[in-house]
């Protein structure tokens, strides 16, 4: 068509595709970054705020979380919002006794075989096989966090980005298709019977 035409496809077919969230993206360039968290502090206050504006959808993706803090502010949403969608995608078993710990406790507060309005609203799973690239974020319907490299040394993963709306709806999806083609861990016999790897680099802030 383009030949016989004579013109480009974008422009043959402008009126069909109108502007997905790539072009959107693309358009806001780096406004979608609304904030550099250069310490680590400043990371999981970040992932606290993410988790805390959540209200349709939480996603987060790792296996290397461990603060207290963050892992607590997840559990106090999935207790008081009920309509909240949350996905843990899991990249290998936990790293940490502390993240075992906090997907039993998930179980015991929502029942993954319970639809509310129709809808499952939490989600388990672990990607497999584990020579899968693990990635690390934290993404609401609204917003989002995404670990860098330290700045400070080449020991840890001590900052990020806080992403805007646009980049943070593109995550919650990424995130909810990594869940779907997931292997389901979500009765607390098969969390408990996940390995804890015991790895890590101190320091780390993966969501």
């Amino acid at each position: 068509m383009s030949q016989f035409y004579r013109e480009r496809p974008e422009v043959l077919f402008a009126h069909q595709d109108g502007r997905d969230s790539a072009s959107v993206l693309e358009a806001m360039g780096t406004d979608v970054v609304v904030r550099v968290l250069t310490r680590y502090t400043d990371l999981v206050e970040g992932m606290v705020e993410v988790v805390s504006g959540a209200r349709e959808f939480l996603v987060v993706t790792g296996s290397r979380s461990r603060e207290k803090a963050y892992l607590a502010s997840i559990e106090t949403a999935v207790a008081q919002q009920p309509d909240l969608v949350h996905y843990r995608v899991l990249y290998g078993p936990p790293r940490h006794v502390a993240l075992s710990e906090h997907l039993v406790r998930l179980l015991e507060l929502r029942d993954p075989a319970e639809r509310r309005n129709g809808v499952k609203s939490l989600h388990l799973g672990i990607v497999e096989p584990l020579a899968a690239m693990e990635r690390h974020f934290v993404a609401s319907e609204s917003a989002a966090v995404v670990p860098l490299p330290s700045f400070h040394g080449a020991e840890g993963f001590d900052c990020g980005v806080l992403l805007g709306r646009e980049a943070a709806l593109g995550l919650v999806q990424h995130g909810r298709e990594a869940c779907a083609s997931a292997r389901p861990v979500e009765t607390v016999e098969s969390v408990r019977a996940l390995p804890v790897r015991h790895g890590g680099t101190s320091g780390q802030g993966e969501a």
